[in-house]
């Protein structure tokens, strides 16, 4: 609306709603419910194979194999720990920012980093190993082939989420060291923050489903 069909009606514009820090809030929460939608879809498949696997009529190298006779579940539970305490560490990195603590933010932020490259780092030797054993996406000495084909498309696609979460809180650390963010101005560290809960919370329903089931 004008200034002057303003000024001849008396009627004030309406504003919008969403501010800019909260536009980017959307966006990441609109990003985070598609890539649900994502994860989804490939444990429905992952259900569905397994499922089809393990019916009492298929016998030998058709039938899914128990994961934890195949997996390493302890050095997993390892895994799952590691994001659990990157996922506190964000949360006190926020905290920290909003209390002007900006060196504990820059610390806690450090350390969450650290978790997710420690993570990448153990599943690379997981992978190695299974690899060995002659686990590969098309072959599964202990069972149904599908079991390698979901189980390193799963592991895969969330260890790319883990990795671009690195890359992400590496650059979020990069503009903090630059004076980037203040306790009024923390929205770039609240969505970031989100992205890696989510991540975390996806592994946790993978390690359950994949690993322990």
């Amino acid at each position: 609306m004008s200034q002057a069909a303003v000024m001849e009606h008396g009627v004030e514009p309406a504003e919008s709603p969403l501010t800019p820090e909260s536009w980017g809030k959307l966006g990441m929460w609109v990003f985070l419910a598609g890539d649900a939608m994502s994860f989804g879809g490939l444990l429905a498949g992952y259900g569905a194979m397994r499922v089809a696997t393990t019916q009492p009529e298929v016998v030998g190298s058709l039938r899914w194999p128990v994961p934890a006779d195949v997996l390493g579940i302890a050095m997993t539970s390892v895994m799952t720990f590691l994001l659990i305490c990157s996922s506190v560490t964000m949360v006190k990195s926020l905290a920290a920012l909003q209390d002007g603590d900006l060196p504990k933010m820059k610390m806690f932020l450090g350390l969450t980093i650290l978790g997710g490259v420690l993570f990448l780092s153990m599943q690379a030797y997981e992978w190695t190993h299974l690899m060995h054993r002659g686990i590969y996406l098309t072959s599964n000495p202990y069972g149904a082939a599908q079991f390698g084909t979901t189980f390193y498309m799963l592991t895969g696609f969330h260890g790319c989420h883990v990795f671009g979460g690195v890359v992400y809180l590496s650059c979020v650390l990069g503009k903090a060291m630059k004076g980037g963010y203040s306790p009024t101005n923390f929205n770039g560290v609240e969505n970031v923050g989100l992205y890696w809960h989510f991540v975390d919370l996806i592994w946790i329903l993978v390690f359950t489903f994949v690993y322990l089931l």
